[in-house]
């Protein structure tokens, strides 16, 4: 099984960027689907942003236009540019095949605020 690593997150203001990683411990090719979660606190995870190995994308209306999502699949890799950040997008983040395939990493906190 796929062991996932989260990386990238941290406090930021409203407006600022940050760039989200995740690191696969084995091959990613063969999952059709990687995406990108998140659950803020005291609510469910939802799904945020995927990408298909052929490159289609797909992103919650929340974050659509403001987040994007790209996998490097040479270097098991998961990217989520996520840019004009709000303090809704505070939580913790986390990818996954979509749907899930792999167990939970430990996530990566992302905090906006002023």
């Amino acid at each position: 099984q796929v062991q996932l690593v989260e990386s990238g997150g941290g406090l930021v203001q409203p407006g600022g960027s940050l760039r989200l990683s995740c690191a696969a411990s084995g091959s990613i090719f063969s999952i059709y689907a990687m995406g990108w979660y998140r659950q803020a606190p005291g609510k469910q995870r939802e799904l945020v942003a995927t990408m298909t190995n052929r490159g289609s994308t797909n992103y919650a209306d929340s974050v659509k236009g403001r987040f994007s999502i790209s996998r490097d699949n040479a270097k098991n890799t998961v990217y989520l540019q996520m840019n004009s950040l709000k303090p809704e997008d505070t939580a913790v983040y986390y990818c996954n095949g979509v749907p899930v395939t792999s167990g939970w990493g430990q996530g990566t906190q992302v905090t906006v605020s002023s």
